[in-house]
């Protein structure tokens, strides 16, 4: 452990488990004070398709995972589809942690429809968690980044938003994940146009998302049990790297897990950041459209 976030706050959205949960490890091993955030402190549950599945993972389990290895977390619920409590989360921060240097939003919906098929409401919850929520959360955050001199905002991407390869594959005529990924490229989009509005005040904003895609409790359901997937560490490392240097340095990068490592030589560490990992090289089956060292 180096301390490369030593003294920073950092909020990670969906933090309860999955990519979330490791990102907020991660950030904790390098000495950052966590605040983990999810819908509420009990085990949520998720609706797809009109049925409620029952997910692992809470509020307090991230939190233990991080002090049981001598980390700082502090536990905020809110449900970021509910307006109020969107609108007072950041403030809700600060109150609880005397500041945010760093914001991750990654926190997600996803339920895969074509479109022909797809309902009005889970477009507009698509829509409402990875367009909405991260404007509101980014504005939120900004002025607060602004007294402290310099801040980090990274949103949680996907290699969906990425244009597919033609002649299409099986997977993009029959998955129904167009809106998602229609959302995820416009948060990329929106991360390229807040970089540049925000570089004259030193706060970075970058992007991050799978080069295949991660077997998390919420989205082992959409993967099929035939496609790449890759460790969660890899893509932890890739945020972390996007959340230490002045924005001149670094900003406005849509980068991808095993791309961005590889072509870096980024180290990679286990969560608690006590154990090197080897490197990884992304997959033949990637999208060849994705740039190694970030869109």
């Amino acid at each position: 452990m180096t301390g490369l976030l030593e003294g920073k706050t950092a909020l990670v959205t969906g933090s309860s488990r999955g990519i979330g949960r490791a990102v907020a490890q991660r950030f904790a091993a390098e000495g950052a004070t966590v605040v983990v955030t999810a819908r509420a402190f009990e085990p949520s549950a998720s609706l797809r398709a009109g049925a409620t599945t029952a997910l692992p993972g809470t509020i307090a389990e991230t939190i233990e995972l991080i002090e049981q290895v001598g980390g700082r977390a502090i536990g905020v619920a809110a449900d970021l589809e509910d307006h109020e409590q969107r609108g007072n989360l950041i403030d809700q921060v600060v109150a609880r942690a005397g500041g945010i240097d760093i914001l991750v939003n990654n926190a997600g919906f996803a339920d895969y429809a074509v479109v022909e098929k797809m309902g009005l409401e889970t477009f507009d919850r698509t829509v409402e968690h990875y367009l909405r929520t991260p404007f509101v959360l980014t504005k939120a955050a900004v002025p607060h980044m602004r007294r402290r001199g310099a801040g980090w905002i990274v949103n949680i991407g996907s290699v969906t938003g990425v244009a597919p390869v033609r002649p299409y594959r099986e997977y993009n005529k029959t998955s129904g994940d167009v809106v998602y990924a229609s959302c995820k490229a416009a948060l990329h989009r929106f991360t390229q146009g807040v970089a540049a509005e925000l570089l004259d005040a030193n706060i970075a904003v970058n992007c991050v998302g799978p080069s295949t895609a991660i077997r998390t409790p919420g989205a082992a359901q959409l993967i099929p049990d035939t496609f790449p997937t890759e460790p969660v560490e890899y893509l932890a490392e890739t945020v972390l790297a996007m959340c230490h240097r002045p924005a001149a340095e670094r900003t406005g990068l849509v980068a991808f897990s095993l791309h961005y490592p590889w072509s870096q030589g980024l180290t990679v560490h286990s969560l608690d950041g006590a154990t090197e990992l080897p490197p990884l090289e992304p997959p033949t089956a990637a999208n060849p459209n994705i740039l190694p060292a970030g869109l």
